[in-house]
């Protein structure tokens, strides 16, 4: 089964994402396929085009996100596994930095080389997130689950992150980076003062790098 498509860059040509765990290049006006990627190991959920058109990014079902060069789509050139049961949605916000949606219910902000978890836009609770939209500006992300709602969370700030390319330590409790104010829960009595110690926790860190480079 074929999810959907993408035309904005060749006009007579689709890239079609499939559920054998291939990706395709569909000539319209020849009806057949001009090109078919590798197997992968898991179904191709979801595709998009990123670094302006130079990159190819599909999700997948199992939870890794695939990048492909717009000139070499026999073979992925890199591969980002996300800790996410499925990534049913790619939505790219810049020409670096993409949303996904998945079936744990998460809404991630995710940058694309350095492949690296920016944080946690928002989520339904327990429910898998079916399609993601942004506004005309990008300052606004909406949300659709089969939770029935529709959600809509400020991005505002997100198209001028900037991600190092260093590895930050992970935090001990695991926990994703709230990049919206109510990233973690609409009803969490306690959703400021994590950030508040999130904050905390990062300023002590650079502050830790910084003494170990003056070292």
């Amino acid at each position: 089964s074929w999810y959907s498509f993408h035309e904005k860059y060749v006009p007579q040509e689709n890239l079609l994402q499939n559920g054998d765990g291939t990706m395709g290049v569909f000539n319209i006006k020849r009806r057949r396929f001009e090109l078919l990627s590798e197997y992968q190991s898991g179904d191709l959920t979801s595709v998009a085009l990123m670094k302006r058109g130079k990159k190819v990014v599909c999700g997948s079902s199992e939870g890794t996100i695939y990048i492909f060069n717009w000139n070499g789509f026999g073979a992925t050139s890199d591969r980002f596994a996300l800790k996410a049961e499925s990534i049913d949605q790619v939505l790219p916000i810049t020409d670096s930095i993409m949303c996904t949606a998945s079936t744990d219910g998460y809404i991630r902000a995710v940058n694309l080389l350095p492949n690296r978890v920016i944080g946690c836009i928002g989520q339904h609770v327990g429910e898998p997130v079916e399609e993601l939209a942004k506004s005309w500006d990008s300052r606004f992300l909406v949300s659709c689950a089969q939770d029935q709602l529709i959600k809509f969370w400020d991005i505002s700030s997100l198209p001028n992150t900037t991600v190092d390319e260093y590895r930050k330590r992970k935090k001990k409790n695991g926990r994703m980076k709230s990049l919206t104010k109510k990233a973690h829960g609409d009803n969490d009595f306690f959703s400021g003062l994590v950030e508040e110690t999130e904050k905390k926790e990062e300023e002590e860190q650079e502050e830790e790098e910084d003494d170990s480079d003056s070292d």
